[in-house]
């Protein structure tokens, strides 16, 4: 019978080499990590949506893929199982039982690939916020230490790969939720570039191009290998990028070429960062130095503030999309909504379409600003974070804002609004100051990546930030592979 200790050090490739010799069986697999997630699982509610039997018949049967026999976790927003429970951590959704007809794209080549899926992850409502509390669930907690979130949205799949219940799970990345979350939870995390995984099917898209499916993982050849696994065009993709030179699981294989990297330590917001994350950067760019590397401090000539502001009031435009959207699949459930998702929606309406326009035409143009800088450099190295991730339910809507929208909900935050616009949308744009370093690359478009190297003063896990050129997947992996040789941190891991 494999250990718990046996089946954490395995990663994702491992176990399904083992099953492809014959050693262990799907079956042997599943077993641990239902066992696992069962002892587990109540300390972190990561797991929010379990599916046991599904997973069993599955392992009890003939598997196919790359992937064959590894348990995988699915995140439990936009990518749907058909017949299974799926809430987007939204409380009127779950009370409604919303149950798909069909499985999402993503979710049809991770099932190709041969992995098998026991569960959903907790995440919060509509991936809205960086913090994984929904109302619907309550808090996912960080096994590094419970006190402390794991941050948001893919804060499930991060607590349940940082615990090793699975060695990968699913995880989506619309402003950092692939990133922020592995930085909190000292995992390996990599956002896609636009169009390089599915989004459908029935949307071409999502926000533009800014939000990306993949995986968390702890080993960089799990997300190199589920990536050649998923990527490519689907049917009413938008964007078709040429495919990869040579396969993902061959380029962490390879060191890089020497590269140019340019880092810096300062927010684009101008706002504080944390001391440990400053040293870290630095630390990482004598590393990369010391591995042939040419690391120069250059950052690309982009308003940060005026992004910020961009991402923002489009993000919560497609948010009140979808409250809209589930308003009319449910109508009986009109305003069961969290009251933060409530004040999102409400600033939405208040931007006239023109000024939605104007900012997506900047996204544009930031794309532009950031191409011609990596022109000059290959990759671009930030912390991934400015502060360590915050304590669960220390992020609360703040008093005042409570106060002053609370009462005016039954007659509509819209008359408030009004009123108080440009206060309530500065308190919800100091909610980047924290993690002000990754929404430059959904914005553009291009692929980046969380890389585990480092903590914080208090022991919490802390990731390095890197982005590359559209189409640089292949280059980030090389390069995150080639840091795990030199800095490994498979072993690194909390004390549960």
């Amino acid at each position: 019978m494999l250990s718990e200790d046996e089946y954490i050090r395995l990663d994702g490739v491992a176990q399904a080499d083992l099953v492809r010799r014959g050693e262990l069986s799907a079956v042997d697999l599943l077993e641990v990590a239902i066992r696992r997630a069962g002892r587990l699982n109540p300390q972190l509610n990561a797991i929010v949506i379990p599916m046991h039997e599904l997973a069993w018949a599955r392992a009890r049967g003939p598997i196919t893929g790359p992937l064959a026999g590894v348990p995988f976790l699915l995140k439990d927003l936009f990518q749907d199982y058909a017949g299974i429970l799926a809430t987007s951590g939204c409380s009127a959704l779950k009370r409604a039982g919303a149950k798909p007809d069909r499985h999402s794209e993503i979710v049809e080549r991770e099932l190709a690939a041969g992995l098998v899926i026991f569960g959903r992850t907790n995440t919060p409502e509509f991936g809205a916020k960086a913090i994984t509390e929904p109302h619907a669930w309550g808090p996912t907690r960080n096994p590094w230490n419970l006190d402390y979130s794991p941050c948001g949205s893919s804060g499930g799949s991060a607590a349940a790969v940082a615990a090793g219940i699975v060695a990968l799970a699913a995880a989506s990345d619309g402003g950092g939720s692939i990133r922020v979350p592995s930085s909190a939870t000292g995992l390996f995390g990599l956002k896609p570039g636009r169009g390089r995984t599915p989004s459908g099917p029935g949307a071409g898209e999502a926000i533009h191009g800014a939000a990306m499916n993949h995986v968390i993982t702890r080993s960089v050849r799990d997300s190199a290998a589920v990536l050649d696994a998923i990527h490519g065009p689907e049917v009413g993709s938008l964007c078709r990028l040429a495919p990869p030179a040579r396969s993902y699981s061959a380029e962490v294989e390879r060191d890089p070429q020497a590269l140019r990297v340019a880092f810096t330590t300062r927010s684009p917001l101008g706002t504080p960062v944390d001391p440990a994350a400053v040293a870290a950067v630095e630390e990482t760019a004598r590393l990369l130095e010391s591995l042939g590397h040419k690391v120069e401090q250059a950052q690309p000539e982009i308003d940060g503030m005026g992004l910020g502001r961009d991402f923002l009031r489009i993000w919560f435009a497609q948010l009140a999309h979808q409250i809209r959207i589930t308003r009319e699949r449910r109508p009986d459930y009109k305003n069961n909504f969290e009251f933060d998702s409530l004040v999102m929606e409400a600033i939405a309406y208040e931007q006239p379409a023109p000024d939605y326009v104007t900012c997506h035409s900047r996204w544009g143009y930031y794309g532009f600003q950031l191409s011609q800088f990596l022109t000059r450099y290959d990759v671009y190295m930030t912390p991934t974070v400015a502060a360590p991730p915050p304590l669960v339910g220390d992020e609360p809507t703040p008093a005042w804002a409570a106060k002053l929208l609370r009462p005016a909900m039954p007659y509509g935050l819209a008359r408030v609004m009004k009123m108080s616009r440009d206060k309530v949308e500065q308190m919800c744009f100091e909610s980047l100051n924290p993690i002000p370093f990754t929404q430059l690359a959904n914005v553009t478009g291009v692929p980046a990546m969380s890389v585990p190297l480092h903590t914080f003063a208090n022991g919490l896990p802390l990731g390095i930030h890197f982005l590359a050129e559209h189409g640089g997947e292949g280059l980030l992996l090389s390069l995150a592979a080639q840091l795990e040789r030199a800095a490994p941190w498979h072993d690194r891991r909390p004390s549960l």
